[in-house]
């Protein structure tokens, strides 16, 4: 007679074991309808799972993060079930939830078309629609494996004969197609009523290169109607604001297949560059950095010292010279180190804080590659922190206010702060982890802030804390980060002569606040679509005049303006002057200046804001005041 505990605290008994349904319905017929699993003493089941015994329930429905996740997954089993019915041939492989959606791989003779596609999205409305009950049931792992070579899907038995022997496995059946899966599902295809399948790319099967070409087709699913309407317009918004293609419009870098990876900076992109590198050298400056430049290529032997070389070989860049075996540096740490090591160090040096604009490369999988967002080479904000372990928390709180000015004056002031702790594959003792992961808690603690922890994400030598910032279209964006490292001070050697005379290690404290500069202005980019404010735009105004009388007049203006330091162009040609106005709008400009006849005459100047707002004539020191005041606001 199992007695159900609600989330409200109440208490349902029952005379015999009881599915989540009837749970359910005993609530009332509404939440029956809704119900698309439970929560059973925190697991998450079907909606026919069977309760035995005393427990804590919870009805899941689409309102809950985890029902919208369930219709995900059941809708990726849905897209499996009409591939099926509309090519028999083709074998399923995986189908898992993802941001936003699913995937499924198939393998089949030809490649899937558009209109492919389409037939598949009306083929799952139809199966949707005819509401089709999904029923689990168990086999034994042999059995499992005969059943699905015995349809002909050879995936989904090389899936199994991956399992452990003695498992008992969960298959999913809707109508004429069954899955294998851990579930839990939707209790019928009926529920599934929101989705759109998106596009067809190729995936490795079990994503090694080496394996055939499958097949991976991209859908979306939501609860409502709505939801989904609004992520289909966000991906739109995304589409007109995406840094590559603004990239080439604004020109401001390009990638080529001679350098994968790696990116081509044009003038006005290295103009963007700088003004943001200029800036962080100039705020971590103030902050007491000391900026430092270390070597890109080092000896096998250092990181094998750092834990790297075991750690992260396959993603080293390495080169051999004189029977010597080197690899191009994929992060900044154990350099910095070597700087610390030179000389004696004293308690009193510390925290010794120090900076590098450090060029890294890592040897990213091609497929993996996107733009400015995952690259091979790129440039990195990067310091580390020498102090010792009672300076940790002054100095994590110093970073996350120092942090959380410069996202601010980005324009970010949406930010999430997320707690990575210890991998599977990591470094260092579970004393030295308890120690590190609880100094990064009580540390967040005393900044005041919220956060969310994050089992298995800290880097190898460290737990990490997480900066997300959000752009105006709501995407998150991890960029910087703050790791507490007991590790690599130990392994290269490092240490302090301390107050009492005894040799002490250091802690280090890994920092970033923008991370990646080539994925921060991909960021950048897309969050401003292309129109930079001020003080970042890499031409901030144009000067034009409307007739060659007025040629020597747009030159003054022009040069006044760059001996107030801006950024300007001066378009002289012979064009009608709305061809140029057009044409500079496209490149986003914050100002357009229009000299004629009049202007000349009264040494004044028409100025169009990149906002719409006219300006009319003013003078050019209204025009220096405005600019200056708009610069410096940031």
């Amino acid at each position: 007679m199992p007695d159900i505990r609600l989330p409200d605290g109440s208490i349902r008994s029952f005379d015999a074991p009881v599915t989540v349904h009837d749970v359910a319905a005993s609530i009332g017929a509404g939440l029956a309808r809704a119900a698309l699993a439970g929560k059973v003493n925190g697991q998450l089941v079907d909606t026919s799972y069977l309760i035995e015994g005393d427990a804590d329930l919870a009805i899941v429905t689409d309102k809950d993060g985890d029902g919208l996740s369930i219709i995900r997954h059941s809708t990726a089993h849905l897209l499996a079930y009409a591939v099926k019915e509309l090519f028999p041939e083709a074998q399923v492989t995986i189908g898992p939830e993802i941001e936003n959606g699913f995937y499924y791989d198939f393998a089949y003779k030809r490649p899937f078309t558009p209109e492919d596609l389409v037939a598949i999205e009306k083929k799952m409305a139809e199966l949707a629609k005819k509401d089709i009950p999904v029923e689990r049931y168990e086999l034994p792992r042999d059995e499992a494996i005969a059943y699905f070579k015995s349809i002909g899907e050879a995936y989904k038995a090389e899936i199994i004969e991956s399992i452990p022997q003695g498992e008992v496995l969960s298959l999913y059946k809707e109508g004429g197609f069954t899955d294998l899966c851990r579930g839990p599902h939707v209790p019928s295809t009926g529920k599934l009523k929101v989705f759109k399948l998106m596009k067809v790319a190729g995936a490795y099967w079990r994503g090694d290169s080496r394996n055939e070409m499958l097949q991976r087709v991209y859908g979306t699913a939501w609860a409502k109607k709505e939801d989904l309407e609004a992520y289909l317009h966000l991906l739109e918004e995304a589409e007109k604001r995406d840094h590559r293609k603004l990239g080439r419009q604004l020109d401001l870098f390009h990638l080529q297949d001679e350098a994968p990876g790696m990116v081509f900076w044009h003038p006005k992109g290295w103009s963007l560059w700088q003004s943001i590198e200029q800036y962080m050298r100039k705020t971590l400056t103030e902050a007491g950095y000391q900026e430092i430049k270390t070597p890109m290529v080092m000896d096998r032997v250092l990181w094998e010292k750092s834990g790297h070389w075991d750690n992260y070989r396959d993603n080293m860049f390495t080169t051999e010279s004189e029977k010597r075996d080197y690899a191009v540096k994929p992060m900044n740490c154990p350099g910095h180190v070597q700087v610390f090591n030179q000389g004696l160090r004293s308690y009193r040096d510390l925290p010794l804080r120090l900076a590098e604009f450090g060029a890294c490369h890592r040897n990213e999988p091609s497929g993996a590659l996107h733009g400015l967002m995952r690259v091979r080479g790129f440039v990195q904000d990067d310091a580390h922190i020498f102090c010792t372990e009672e300076q940790i928390n002054a100095e994590a709180q110093a970073f996350n206010e120092l942090t959380m000015k410069v996202y601010k004056e980005f324009g970010f002031d949406n930010v999430a702060i997320k707690l990575s702790l210890r991998p599977e594959k990591r470094a260092g003792s579970d004393e030295v982890w308890d120690k590190a992961e609880q100094g990064l808690r009580d540390a967040l603690a005393a900044c005041g802030v919220e956060w969310e922890e994050l089992p298995g994400e800290g880097a190898f030598y460290g737990p990490k804390i997480e900066y997300h910032i959000k752009d105006a279209l709501g995407r998150s964006w991890q960029c910087g980060t703050l790791q507490l490292d007991f590790v690599l001070p130990e392994r290269l050697d490092a240490e302090y002569v301390a107050e009492d005379n005894t040799r002490k290690r250091p802690v280090m404290l890994h920092r970033a606040i923008l991370g990646s500069l080539e994925r921060f202005i991909g960021i950048l980019i897309e969050n401003h679509a292309g129109a930079f404010p001020l003080w970042l735009a890499p031409v901030q105004a144009v000067v034009m005049n409307i007739t060659e009388a007025q040629a020597d007049y747009a030159t003054e203006v022009a040069q006044a303006l760059k001996k107030q330091g801006f950024r300007v162009e001066l378009d002289l040609r012979n064009e009608k002057i709305g061809y140029k106005i057009r044409e500079h709008s496209l490149q986003k400009l914050p100002y357009q200046i229009i000299v004629g006849d009049k202007e000349k005459a009264g040494q004044l100047v028409a100025v169009r804001a990149r906002n719409g707002e006219d300006l009319g004539q003013i003078t050019l020191d209204a025009l220096f005041d405005r600019l200056n005041g708009e610069r410096s606001s940031h």
